[in-house]
Parts: structure tokens; sequence; C-alpha cells
């Protein structure tokens, strides 16, 4: 499979896993779940931002960074979707199975960080949420 990278079928599984959520959907408009850069125009949302893959020989851990942007003077809200995609993003492979994607396995799915600021610039709060997968080709 030449030109294949984890992070872009990591990435559509991640999407993919949100916008099934309908308690993430109760919280961000499905069009509001995207791969895009800088602030938004459209609030609340969720951006789907860097990936970084760490090869070894038979498999890569792989990493998501995905960006929460509400328009709120506080960080309730922020809090409150990231909890959600953190409950979407669990997967226990001994017990749903693995994630067969289009040109990699993903052998376990975890949310390994959340974080949380205040937009200087305006009642914006702005979280972070990191995932890994363990990715190994098909």
């Amino acid at each position: 499979m030449p030109g294949c990278e984890p992070s872009l079928d990591l990435q559509k599984a991640i999407r993919s896993r949100l916008l099934g959520n309908i308690e993430l959907i109760a919280l961000v408009l499905p069009e509001h779940i995207l791969d895009s850069a800088g602030r938004p125009e459209v609030m609340p949302c969720v951006l789907i931002g860097e990936g970084q893959s760490v090869y070894r020989r038979f498999n890569s851990t792989t990493y998501a960074t995905l960006h929460i942007w509400v328009q709120e003077p506080g960080l309730t809200t922020a809090k409150a979707i990231a909890g959600t995609i953190v409950e979407a993003l669990r997967i226990d492979a001994q017990i749903e199975g693995v994630l067969r994607l289009d040109n990699f396995t993903c052998r376990d799915l975890a949310v390994t960080q959340t974080q949380f600021m205040r937009d200087p610039h305006g009642p914006y709060s702005h979280g972070i949420v990191t995932v890994a997968g363990l990715m190994q080709a098909n």
C-alpha cells in the first residue's frame, strides 16, 4: 500500500465515531465536526487537527489532536464536549474487536490527554483532546 499514512486512516475513524455518537451530536452539529485549521467561524465545533505517527518495526502509535471551540465565557461546554469525545473514542478491542480501516487496523484507541484554556482574544473556550491509536498495516 504505497503512499499510505496511518494518521489519515485514524482521522477518518475518529470522525466516523464522533458523527455516530448521539450525545456528541446533541452538543455539536455534524457539519461542525471538521478537518480544518484556525479558530472557526461556526461554534461550537470540533476540528480534527494535527497528526503524528511514531513507527516501530511492524506497527505504529499514531496520534491525533482534536480542537474544541465554543463561544462561552467559561469552560463548561468545552469540558462537556471533551467528556463526550472521550467516551465516543474509547475502544476495548477485547470486547468490541479491532477497527478495520482502509489501509490499517486500529488495535487500540484511547484519549490520552485533555486540556482546556480560555482564548485571550474573546469570549471563547478552547479544548484540546489528544488521541492515540495502535495501528498495524493490513
